[in-house]
């Protein structure tokens, strides 16, 4: 069985999901498709969580208006026939009268979890009958019945799947499934979310539970690029990545994949396919734990990175002073990208500053504490990256470019620099003149 993922931007109009039912028509065998809400339709939702939260009545009314009306115009795009269509409508407005019920009740967590996952549920209802109108014959299913995951950081893939496998009971050897990304139940059996971008998360952990043959992840651009396209000329689609390399540049802000999206996979070795929905016939990114070529493959970029600096001239070397200091994050729930020390300071990055004034609050016994904000990290990668003799070519951005912390080494696959985020496009670029345009022998991508 294959996994097949579609993204927002691959299912906002009519003529998208038409052109995905295509591609789903032209893929053989069994097929788990996983579907996000349609392009713009979760950030209406996220701005409706934040009206419903402030109570403002009159506002989440019309976000709710706006949403419905979204969704019957699609349907009389997509659903010619009276019956049909007024059967689906009659669907949708069941939908939105459970959505407007939650709204009748006081916020909770619970609520709003319910609130943003209701493009998906709409959404796939709608696709599914559109593929029962064209006489495609597909399955339904409730993601909340089978994707719990407890531990975001570490899915029981094998769980999912005892819940999964019974409700696939068509045995015809192109049974179709349609199903919900992004959505779960949480460790006290309760709906939540796999966070933004999770519906990549949802196929991945769909493909382990399941122990699919493949997992093709459809968006709207040809697989990883070996730089940002948004800011960089010349860029070009990479054939093959490796698990590692692939985790590297999605942690590191590679917009194109959920940064967990590789971690249920990599043991079970089940490949990762990234095409682009609107040019289906190119060979997009394959992912997987063959390494075909070695030394510098991409560079990606991480948004929002806060600095953290504690100075400490009598305890830096002191025994047990690093446990201390990664103690306080700990203690805190906060995830550390960077660190580099120094003989009387260490220096380290985060990108969630939810309890930043609480962690610098227990810092403070520690040493002088200095925090610098609106900073990128720049990452390179590529597989026996520091054994490359180009790679040296990445500090001659140091002329140019005030770089606050570099990590190299950590590991043979990625080079970290960390630098202000309004030199943030000027180092992609420069990086890639460096790396890629001016490098002494051609790169396989």
């Amino acid at each position: 069985m294959k996994i097949l993922k579609f993204g927002g931007t691959s299912v906002g109009s009519a003529t998208s999901i038409k052109n995905v039912s295509s591609i789903i028509s032209s893929i053989e065998g069994e097929k788990i498709v996983v579907l996000s809400a349609m392009s713009g339709v979760t950030n209406k939702l996220v701005e409706l969580c934040l009206f419903f939260k402030d109570g403002n009545s009159d506002q989440f009314h019309i976000i709710i208006n706006e949403l419905k009306i979204k969704h019957e115009n699609l349907l009389d795009e997509l659903i010619s026939s009276s019956e049909n269509n007024e059967n689906t409508k009659t669907d949708l407005n069941t939908h939105f009268t459970i959505l407007e019920e939650i709204l009748k009740r006081d916020y909770s967590e619970i609520a709003e979890a319910k609130i943003l996952t209701f493009g998906e549920t709409i959404l796939t209802m709608i696709f599914s009958k559109y593929l029962e109108f064209i006489d495609f014959q597909n399955t339904l299913l409730d993601a909340k019945k089978f994707m719990v995951v407890a531990n975001l950081e570490f899915p029981d893939t094998e769980k999912v799947g005892r819940l999964l496998k019974p409700l696939l009971k068509n045995t015809s050897s192109d049974a179709l499934y349609i199903t919900q990304g992004f959505v779960r139940i949480d460790k006290f059996n309760k709906i939540s979310t796999l966070k933004r971008g999770g519906s990549d998360f949802s196929a991945t952990i769909l493909g382990a539970a399941i122990n699919a043959t493949e997992i093709q992840i459809w968006t709207d651009i040809n697989g990883f690029h070996n730089n940002d396209p948004r800011y960089v000329e010349n860029t070009h689609a990479i054939k093959e990545l490796s698990f590692e390399e692939a985790a590297e540049l999605a942690y590191f802000g590679a917009k194109i994949l959920h940064p967990q999206t590789v971690s249920p996979v990599i043991e079970k070795n089940i490949p990762i396919y990234l095409k682009n929905t609107f040019t289906p016939e190119e060979d997009g990114t394959r992912i997987s734990s063959e390494v075909t070529s070695h030394g510098l493959k991409a560079i990606s970029a991480k948004d929002g990175i806060t600095a953290i600096k504690i100075k400490s001239n009598r305890m830096l070397m002191a025994h047990g002073f690093l446990r201390k200091i990664f103690e306080v994050f700990d203690l805190h729930e906060t995830a550390i990208d960077m660190i580099t020390t120094s003989e009387i300071a260490i220096s380290l990055t985060i990108d969630d500053t939810r309890n930043l004034d609480a962690i610098l609050n227990d810092l403070e016994s520690y040493g002088e504490i200095t925090v610098e904000t609106d900073h990128s990290i720049i990452c390179i990668v590529g597989e026996g990256l520091i054994d490359e003799k180009n790679t040296a070519n990445l500090f001659e951005i140091l002329k140019d470019i005030p770089v606050r912390m570099i990590s190299y080494g950590g590991s043979i696959n990625n080079v970290s620099l960390l630098v202000s985020t309004q030199n943030k496009i000027r180092t992609l670029q420069e990086l890639h003149i460096k790396l890629f345009e001016n490098r002494n022998e051609p790169v396989l991508f």
